[in-house]
Formats: structure tokens, sequence, C-alpha cells
């Protein structure tokens, strides 16, 4: 693990892990999003009402997105899961993160944690998890999201970061999944992963009732990098026939 600074701007450090930048922050303004799939996912976030939250993060990293929705929501109440202990560790010691109750980190395995977590007790769940550049299988499942379901309260949002290439297979069982679970299914992504020009980051997002997409896509048309947001027709047809992503223990039923 390295931390990089931006020489034109000393607070603006990139983490990477086995090389790979995983998270970008600055150290002087926790409200400040490098990466655009974070800016997606917090131009998302406006669906939620106004005031605190309580969130999960399935997958740390360096905490980018809750010390941004500590400084945005004042109040929330977060726990930030990863299995690397040595990172939270890490990034604990490196950064001004908010302590508990604000931010609890644990060291643990994602698909564990939310099984575990309490019934109707989240206003938004964020899986950003990784191995490589691919998300584990197990959290990409119709079973994994049935449990996200029961552990959101009734209106909460999911937020899911899939990386995929073209022709966005991945992408596209990913959604289809989601709407095995979820009546409301949306997606962002830069115009041209979207299009499948090339590899990126596309921001799925789920919720049991319609999106209040006013605030999003204001803050999505005001981006640098153009974002296209997906949602009812769109997104069923970005899905297609593509079959849903289910556990082999039910496969093997």
């Amino acid at each position: 693990m390295e931390l990089v600074r931006d020489p034109s701007e000393p607070s603006l450090v990139t983490v990477l892990v086995n090389g790979v930048p995983s998270s970008c922050l600055d150290l002087a303004d926790p409200r400040r999003l490098e990466f655009e799939y974070m800016q997606q996912m917090a131009a998302l976030t406006e669906h939620l009402p106004d005031g605190p939250l309580d969130a999960v993060h399935l997958g740390a990293g360096a905490c980018t997105i809750p010390r941004w929705l500590h400084a945005t929501r004042p109040g929330s109440r977060q726990l930030a899961v990863d299995i690397d202990a040595r990172l939270l560790e890490l990034v604990r010691t490196w950064f001004a993160l908010p302590r508990a109750p604000h931010l609890r980190l644990r060291a643990a395995e994602a698909r564990a944690t939310i099984t575990h977590l309490p019934d109707a007790s989240a206003d938004l769940v964020v899986r950003d998890v990784f191995a490589g550049d691919r998300t584990p299988e197990p959290l990409t499942t119709a079973e994994l999201c049935a449990q996200v379901a029961r552990v959101l309260r009734p209106g909460g949002l999911y937020l899911a970061n899939c990386a995929d290439r073209p022709p966005l297979a991945t992408a596209r069982s990913e959604v289809a999944t989601l709407r095995s679970v979820w009546p409301h299914v949306a997606l962002v992504a830069e115009t041209g992963v979207l299009r499948g020009r090339r590899y990126g980051n596309l921001v799925l997002a789920a919720s049991a009732v319609p999106f209040a997409l006013d605030g999003p896509l204001r803050v999505l048309r005001s981006m640098v990098v153009p974002s296209r947001l997906l949602e009812g027709a769109e997104i069923a047809e970005f899905a297609g026939s593509t079959p849903v992503r289910r556990d082999p223990s039910v496969l093997d039923d």
C-alpha cells in the first residue's frame, strides 16, 4: 500500500493498493471527491431525505465516501467493513477519520457482515469491494441483494460500484440481478464507458421506492465528465435477457 501526493496540491493523496489506484482524498477537504464514480455515488444519495444517515460500507478503502458523508450529513452513523485489517489500521492512523459512533471500522468479510446486521437498520448500503479488477462473486448475487434489501429501511438506497469492459457483460448481469430483488434500479456511468468504448466504472443503484431524480440529475449534469443515467425502460433494455446471478448452492439445488 502506497500514498502518492499530488505535487501541485499536497493535500490531495492517492492511495495505491498493489500499485493500482484504490482511493483519492483531499486531506484538507473531505467534501471533495476526485474519482468520477464517487461523484456519481454522491449525486445519487440526493435521492435520500436530508439529514443524518445510518450507512454501511462494504469495502472501506481509504474511507473516502464515509469522510464525505460525515462532512455533508452531520450526525450520520456509519459502519465501514474491510477484510484487510492492516488497511483499516493504516487509514485510521494516516487520515483524520471520524471516531465511533460516527464511523466504526470493522475487519471482517463483507458478505458475513451484511448477513448478520439487523433488519431495517440502514438508510444506505454502499458496495465497493474488489479482488483485482473484479468484485468477488458472493457480493454480486441475488442472495446478497436480498440481504441488503432486508437491512435497508423502507426508502433506503443500495449503491454498488461495478467495474467492467466492453461489452459490459458483468454490468448487465448485475443489473438483471438487482432487478430480480428491487422494483427500482438505475445505472450511472460516463458516456464512453456506457457505450462500451473502454473499461471503467458503472454505479448501480437500487431502491424499494421510485427514485427522486431531480437532485441527482442536476448534480450529474454539472459534472466535468459527462455521465448518463439509465432507469425504467432503458435499464430493462440494458439488462435484456441476461441471467440473474445466483449463489452456487442455489444453482446446485
